[in-house]
């Protein structure tokens, strides 16, 4: 799979809500320390918590820990997530006054770089298996100064979920070119089926919408690294048919979209209300917990060009770091050491069936393995998450609300591409 080159990160990543210079910076050596385990006075367990934004996944982390417990008994481990909509500010919080859990899950990319940056991880560059990642996709969890601080643990990818028997009934097949699927959404339409979960409510929806149909009509990885180099601009052509597409769709989706959020997408889909879902593969267990009978597959976004090819998008979706300020770092990493292991990266891909950071794993569900390998191998970066994911604010967030706008009827799509442009230019720097 491609991976990419590092995005620019300059001082208007830092935000009113930035860590950089907030709080006691140093607590501990600034070379990693030795990975080795000391154990706690009295023979007591060495106690740990893992910070997330992934409550969805305390099952699986259960199961995980208790594998990590095995060969290390010492080490008690609890995860502890917070809501996703509040862990940035609950994680900020508790650094700023010198707290936060041991373990802390990283957002990926501009995100995580800024905690690094800000004085508030241990750097790892030294820690036991490292060395299985590859560099590209360590970028995710590397600071400005060039060291890294996390262990990418899954890769994550956007696809069009689809709901097999809906399909079977009305004879419908995977579409292959852009052309069949909106006859797909068509028919699906005629028979009263809602042809894609989607609102508008919330944000992020719409980025990683655009984000996973988008690369069809603005040319995929060709045109990112145009736009990254400075040789294209998002108010050109290819960019801007790409946000009218988004508004082209919307006969398509649900009434009353631009009230609805995740968990009312979500329910749509698993009652079997509606036939397809734009989505990330970290919903493939929630959804199947949710309703166990659902007969649930998944094709790549067909491309919207003739000499197009299909695409699903991909970014390191989140790595884990250790808290400069936690009093047993030595544990910590020992946790970390365990993350770089082929047995971690098989529980991960079939406990939160999602493509692994490890090389060599693979899934034991088939939907999980066909994710995994499109990933691999028809794989276009999220551009804004990998690229423009930084900017104060975001020029992500930028895109986020200026879709909103269209929306609502307040913004053209060229319009939408004209204020998104502004904030790239705000902060990023071309590559050349």
């Amino acid at each position: 799979m491609k991976r990419w080159t590092t995005i620019a990160l300059t001082a208007a990543l830092i935000s009113a809500t930035a860590l950089t210079g907030c709080g006691k910076q140093d607590a501990g050596p600034s070379s990693t320390p030795d990975n080795s385990v000391q154990p706690a006075p009295g023979g007591e367990k060495v106690k740990l918590t893992i910070g997330s934004w992934r409550t969805e996944d305390t099952e699986a982390y259960k199961k995980i820990i208790k594998e990590f417990n095995k060969t290390n008994p010492d080490i008690e481990i609890e995860f502890k997530p917070t809501k996703n909509t509040e862990y940035n500010t609950v994680l900020n919080t508790a650094l700023q006054t010198g707290s936060g859990p041991d373990i802390i899950h990283l957002r990926p990319y501009a995100a995580g770089r800024q905690l690094a940056d800000g004085g508030y991880l241990e750097p790892i560059d030294n820690l036991k298996g490292i060395d299985v990642f590859s560099k590209d996709t360590l970028l995710a969890a590397t600071g400005s100064d060039g060291k890294l601080y996390g262990v990418p643990t899954v890769f994550s990818s956007t696809q069009i979920f689809y709901n097999k028997k809906i399909f079977e009934q009305y004879g419908l097949q995977e579409p292959k070119t852009w052309d069949e699927l909106i006859q797909v959404a068509e028919k699906l339409k005629e028979n009263k089926v809602t042809p894609f979960a989607f609102g508008s409510k919330e944000g992020w929806i719409l980025s990683l919408t655009h984000g996973a149909l988008g690369p069809s009509v603005y040319g995929g990885s060709d045109f990112v690294d145009k736009v990254t180099s400075g040789e294209a601009k998002l108010t050109d052509p290819a960019f801007v048919d790409s946000v009218k597409m988004m508004q082209e769709l919307a006969p398509y989706f649900p009434d009353n979209y631009i009230g609805l959020g995740m968990d009312d997408m979500r329910n749509l889909f698993v009652t079997e209300q509606a036939g397809m879902f734009v989505m990330g593969d970290w919903e493939v267990a929630v959804m199947k917990k949710m309703n166990p009978e659902l007969e649930l597959d998944m094709f790549p976004v067909p491309p919207k060009s003739a000499d197009g090819k299909a695409t699903v998008t991909t970014w390191v979706d989140g790595s884990f770091a250790v808290n400069k300020q936690s009093p047993h770092k030595e544990a910590a990493l020992k946790f970390l050491e365990f993350m770089t292991t082929k047995e971690f990266g098989t529980l991960v891909i079939n406990e939160l069936q999602k493509p692994s950071t490890i090389p060599g794993v693979t899934a034991d569900d088939p939907l999980v393995s066909k994710i995994a390998e499109n990933a691999d191998t028809i794989a276009t970066p999220y551009l804004f998450v990998v690229h423009f994911g930084a900017g104060n604010p975001t020029s992500k967030s930028t895109l986020e609300t200026s879709l909103q706008g269209m929306y609502l009827e307040k913004m053209t799509p060229e319009q939408v591409a004209d204020e998104v442009q502004k904030s790239v230019d705000s902060w990023f720097q071309p590559q050349k």
